[in-house]
């Protein structure tokens, strides 16, 4: 299983900053609000239905994904996109304010091998923005397109004194995309114990039924929800 990737491709950052900065500053809280301290906001570009408000990149009601009327003055954007030869869905904006934190959490089968991919691309950063996954800090920098396993646990810390702009773009894994992986600079990480090996695991420990045992078969089946 792909844990993070570098992903080979042109990037106009110049243009990409010149563009983020003419927007008009209509940024709104992130809507997840118990996942993150300080401020986290964002800026729609792509939604389901192509609604400005729609902050949530699901789909749920909603066919299919278009551009908000965001998209309009980010001409360096669209260019960006045209280079894409995958289907896109959500694509948006996101500012971790200095001195916010994104707590560590998961996005479920948000990963390349369940189909979606998650890119982010740096316009604006600084050395102490912090991006784990799984413990490991994956050093992203302006310019980069880097591919996160957002299924996988992780986090975010800026600690500079500036904020941190990502372009964040959902993708659709097609054989173009999978070509662009091949190339890629990636890291792995083991795949998780299948669902029959934690059942067999938790039914032997409560078996035991001691405090300490039935502490652990907990945790054992809280992870088995998470990965199902």
């Amino acid at each position: 299983m792909i844990q993070s990737a570098k992903i080979d491709l042109s990037i106009n950052i110049l243009s990409l900053r010149q563009d983020v900065l003419l927007l008009p500053n209509t940024w709104a809280p992130h809507f997840n609000t118990y996942h993150y301290e300080g401020e986290w906001t964002v800026l729609p570009l792509r939604t389901p239905g192509g609604h400005h408000e729609r902050i949530i990149p699901d789909l749920m009601s909603e066919d299919t994904y278009l551009d908000t009327p965001l998209m309009q003055s980010c001409p360096s954007v669209q260019q960006l996109l045209t280079s894409f030869q995958c289907p896109i869905g959500s694509v948006r904006l996101l500012n971790l304010k200095s001195g916010a934190i994104i707590k560590e959490h998961r996005d479920h089968e948000l990963a390349f091998e369940h189909g979606e991919a998650r890119l982010h691309i740096p316009i604006f950063t600084n050395e102490q923005v912090e991006f784990w996954i799984q413990n490991q800090r994956i050093p992203m920098e302006v310019g980069d397109c880097w591919y996160i396993n957002a299924n996988l646990p992780h986090r975010v810390a800026n600690h500079g004194p500036s904020d941190r702009i990502h372009l964040v773009i959902d993708c659709v894994v097609n054989d173009w995309l999978r070509e662009r992986f091949e190339q890629a600079q990636k890291n792995y990480v083991a795949q998780e114990r299948k669902a029959g090996e934690l059942l067999k695991m938790i039914f032997e420990l409560r078996l035991q039924n001691t405090a300490v045992t039935n502490r652990l078969a907990d945790e054992l089946e809280h992870s088995l929800l998470e990965q199902t």
